[in-house]
This record gives C-alpha cells, structure tokens and sequence, in this order.
C-alpha cells in the first residue's frame, strides 16, 4: 500500500507569497502519485526530492483529488492530530487507520515537524501505524559528512564509474549514516549488518538490492577510509527469479497499440535488437546501418560497445522515420532536442502502449530484451550468438533463458494428455 504523507505549515489557504503551504517528500517512485501531484499544482524540488504547494491548498482540496491512496495531512505547527483521508475511498469525517477487517479504527500518532523533513511517501507498508512507526529512522538527521561524500565521488569518477553507480554509492552511504546516527570513521561491521537487517525488514530489499549496497559501503571503506573490516559480511544469494517473457503475439498488439511512429519504432527496436532501455533510447542516427541491418551500440552497460541485428521491419520504418522528421542526431530527441529521450519516458511509452493492448502479465519495457533472447533461442539459434547479440560478459547471464523458452518442452507430453 502506497502512503502520501502532505506537511502544512498551519498556514492553509493563504497565498503564494506566504510561503510554502503544503510539502510532501518523496522517498522511492510511484509513476500515479508523481503524476497526480504534478496536475495539480506541485513543484518537484530536486534537492530535497519533494513536492511543494504554493497555492492556497488545504486538506479539504487534497481529499477530493486522492481517492484511490491513503493520505495523511500533518500540521507541523499544530499539536492537532493528523487527518487521514482517501483510504479506500473513506470520506474526511472518517479519518482512521484500518488495520484489518476486523481490527478497531486507530488514529496515527502526531508527528513532529523535524520528522517530516525526509518521511516516506509512495512506499509499500502493512498499514500506516507500521509505517509509521518502523520506518521512522528515514526522518533523522543526516551524518554522512560532506567531504566524505567529495572523497568518495573523486574516488569514483577516477574510475570512470557510470553516474547512476556514483550515484546509488552515494544514497547507501548516506543511508547507512543516517540509520545509525553515526559518522562512518564510528561504524563497525556489527553496525553495518544491523543496518541491512534492518533495510530487508522494513523496506523489502532484494538479494540485488542488497549486494549493490554492501558494494558501496565496501568500496567506500575499503578505498577510502582504508578499513577492511566490510570484508566480514557475506552477501545474500540471489534471487532465483526467471523473467517474464511476452509471445510473438503479445508484442504484436502492443506495437500495433501504439500510434506514435517515434514510440512505435522505439518499441520495435527495443523487441527486435534485444536492446536494454538505456541503449535504445542513447541510439544516433550514424549507429543504424540500414545497408547491412546492423544497430551499433555505443558503451553500452559496461561501457562496452557491440553490434546487434536490425530487423528489415525495423529498417524500413527507420528510413520513413528519419526522412519525414529530419533526423541527423539522436534517434529519439528528448526535450529539449540536444538531448536523447529520457529512460523514464521510454519506460512510460511502453507501460501505455502495454494498456491499450490489454497485457494482464506484469512486464516492462525490459521484457522486450528478454522476449527476444527467448525467441532466439526457441528458434534455434546457438546461445552463444544471443550472448553476443545481448552483449553478456558471462554465459550463465544468458544461460537462464533456457529455463523459460519451450525449445525443448514443447516435445514432452502432460501425462493428462495420456489419460
């Protein structure tokens, strides 16, 4: 369940100019929330990563927008416990916490105004007291200091990592300080596994999730700090999670569901180049070669370039596509068009076009990837052709298509069929 948390400065209904009226900070993505709080009238702060209203709104013009989430609006300046609206369409006089069906309605604590500085919102949660409660260690203060943070971006950016790695060795350093109240020069291995204890347990991490945090809090010990004591935690196995893979037919409709010949051709290549979203949307116009049908992938994970194939459907929408608009740059501008489209775009592009078609599996714009090894290797291909083609440093990466392509199932019989 999804919680939006809006703090009120007790100054409802005054204008722009008296300052902030309602903030709600965000912790995580929920693509419905940003989009609602982004219709009426929030300002996104990239800094504080979190919505600010500055025009008159109150809890009474909140309640009648969000009716498919559970809202709590907290006044920070009033001892006044929160009001609770939205939650599962209950009008704003019924403000409760429901627990469970047969639990009694209970009223969340009040929150002080150093609380709300960083609250969770659009994060899963049992209920909202749990919420509430087990989670309040987001709000403290931060403790990672900043020369620490210049140390470890230097260290990181000598190694010619990619911004997004910099950028989560960052946030899970900040974290680890923030959830301990300690600087790191005080952090020990003990505190360190209390820490990812905690993080599995009240935010649901996975394996994944888990060993890219050990990474940044290793490498910033390690390299930085120079103490070796991280070596001590022994990382969780992963997950052993198969993807979700879409049919010939599936794919069809969805492309077909969608009108936009810009989104249309990013969705085709995406299916019939095997490309991860990142290199699809970072495609030039001088990476497509329509004589030999060959895409060019430029540095792409790894910072590794690769050739990959070009369907002639693809091909051909390629050419109309470039001519009717002019293309000479990017494949796909963005806004403004000295830059590519974002991947947050690209992911959104599929998920409508996903809608239209009516898909009932639970899939993303990285499902195409995956649907094309698994047609590959259905057809025949030589697995070691798909590693190629997907640009796999490793062949079990590309192995684990074989648990989910009917290549070989298909010639086995149920035994119901022989009764």
């Amino acid at each position: 369940m999804d919680v939006i948390y809006f703090f009120s400065d007790s100054r409802e209904g005054t204008n722009a100019a008296s300052g902030t009226v309602a903030r709600v900070p965000i912790f995580g993505y929920n693509k419905q929330i940003f989009k609602l709080l982004l219709d009426h009238g929030g300002q996104w702060d990239k800094a504080q990563r979190q919505f600010i209203f500055r025009h008159g709104v109150n809890s009474d013009y909140f309640s009648r927008i969000y009716k498919t989430f559970p809202c709590v609006w907290v006044d920070e300046n009033s001892s006044a416990p929160p009001k609770i609206f939205g939650y599962l369409r209950q009008p704003l006089e019924e403000a409760a916490v429901v627990r469970s069906s047969a639990a009694a309605h209970s009223p969340l604590p009040a929150m002080s105004p150093t609380a709300s500085r960083s609250m969770l919102c659009a994060i899963p949660s049992a209920d909202m007291q749990t919420f509430d409660t087990g989670l309040s260690w987001i709000s403290l203060p931060e403790k990672f200091p900043e020369h620490w943070q210049i140390k470890l971006n230097t260290e990181l950016r000598s190694r010619k990592y990619s911004p997004q790695t910099r950028r989560s060795y960052q946030y899970y350093n900040r974290l680890l300080c923030r959830f301990l109240q300690k600087s790191p020069e005080e952090i020990c291995c003990a505190d360190i596994k209390q820490f990812l204890a905690a993080v599995e347990k009240e935010r649901d991490y996975s394996a994944s999730s888990m060993n890219l945090a050990i990474s940044a809090i290793k490498f910033f010990y390690e390299n930085i700090l120079k103490n070796q004591s991280i070596d001590e935690q022994r990382r969780p196995r992963q997950d052993g999670r198969l993807p979700v893979i879409l049919s010939k037919d599936e794919i069809s409709t969805i492309i077909c569901a969608e009108s936009n010949p810009k989104h249309k051709l990013l969705l085709m290549l995406a299916y019939s180049s095997g490309l991860r979203v990142s290199e699809v949307v970072a495609l030039k116009r001088e990476h497509i070669d329509l004589e030999r049908h060959v895409v060019y992938v430029k540095l792409g994970k790894g910072r590794k370039d690769r050739c990959t194939l070009l369907s002639e459907k693809a091909a051909s929408l390629i050419a109309e596509y470039c001519a009717f608009f002019s293309i000479s740059g990017w494949l796909f501008p963005g806004i403004p068009a000295t830059r590519h489209l974002s991947i947050r775009s690209a992911q959104h592009i599929f998920e409508k076009a996903t809608r239209r078609a009516e898909v009932a599996k639970r899939v993303s714009i990285h499902s195409l990837r995956h649907s094309f090894a698994t047609h590959l290797l259905e057809s025949g291909t030589d697995i070691r052709y798909i590693q190629e083609l997907l640009g796999h440093s490793n062949i079990r990466t590309t192995e684990r298509y074989t648990h989910v392509a009917r290549r070989n199932i298909l010639r086995i019989q149920s035994p119901l069929d022989s009764i």
